[in-house]
C-alpha cells in the first residue's frame, strides 16, 4: 500500500469523524430537550424531584390511629407472611435477613443488640421506640423513617393493610 492510499485512508476516516460530530451539534440544536415541570409518571410515596434537582418534602404516612379500631389482625398476619422471607415472628425465633420481630412494640430500635447486624443508622436510633406511629412511619416508608437501612422494602401504601399489619405485631408478646 503506498503513501497515497494511507492518506486516502486517514482523510476519510477524518472526514467520518468531524461529519458525526456536526450532525450531533445540528441536532442538539435543532431538538433541544425541555425539562418537565413536574414528573410524568408519579409513584406513590417516593418524593417527586423538583426542577433545581432538590429532593421535595418527604411524603409521611397518614395518622392511622384511627383505623386500628377496624384493623383485622388475621389480615394483618396474612399480609406479614409476605415479611416472612426476610423475617420470624415466633418466640425465640431466629434472625434471618432482617431481626426477629417478637415484641417488637414496645421495645426499642436495635434492640437485639450484638445478636443481629443492624445498620449504622438503626443503630444510631436505637435510644427510639417502637410504638404504633413509629411503626407506622417505618412500614409506609423504611428508608425515609431510618434514612441509612438496610431494609429492602418500598413498604405498605394502604393505610388499612399498615394498621391491621401493625394490630398483627401488637399480638406478639
Amino acid at each position: 500500500m503506498g503513501g497515497m492510499e494511507f492518506n486516502k485512508i486517514m482523510g476519510a476516516a477524518i472526514m467520518a469523524l468531524l461529519i458525526a460530530m456536526l450532525a450531533g451539534f445540528f441536532a442538539d440544536k435543532i431538538v433541544a430537550p425541555q425539562q418537565l415541570a413536574e414528573n410524568v409518571y408519579k409513584v406513590e410515596g417516593v418524593a417527586a424531584a423538583t426542577i433545581s434537582g432538590e429532593a421535595a418534602a418527604p411524603v409521611l404516612a397518614a395518622d392511622i390511629s384511627a383505623l386500628f379500631a377496624t384493623a383485622d389482625v388475621a389480615r394483618g398476619e396474612t399480609l406479614a407472611k409476605a415479611c416472612a422471607a426476610c423475617h420470624s415472628f415466633n418466640n425465640g425465633g431466629p434472625n434471618k435477613v432482617g431481626p426477629n420481630l417478637w415484641g417488637i412494640v414496645g421495645s426499642h430500635h436495635a434492640r437485639l443488640g450484638d445478636a443481629y447486624a443492624y445498620s449504622a443508622a438503626m443503630k444510631a436510633s436505637s435510644d427510639k421506640i417502637w410504638n404504633n406511629e413509629g411503626l407506622n412511619q417505618y412500614l409506609f416508608n423504611p428508608r425515609q423513617a431510618v434514612p441509612g437501612t438496610k431494609m429492602a422494602f418500598a413498604g405498605i401504601k394502604n393505610d388499612q393493610d399498615r394498621a391491621s399489619v401493625i394490630a398483627y405485631l401488637n399480638t406478639l408478646k
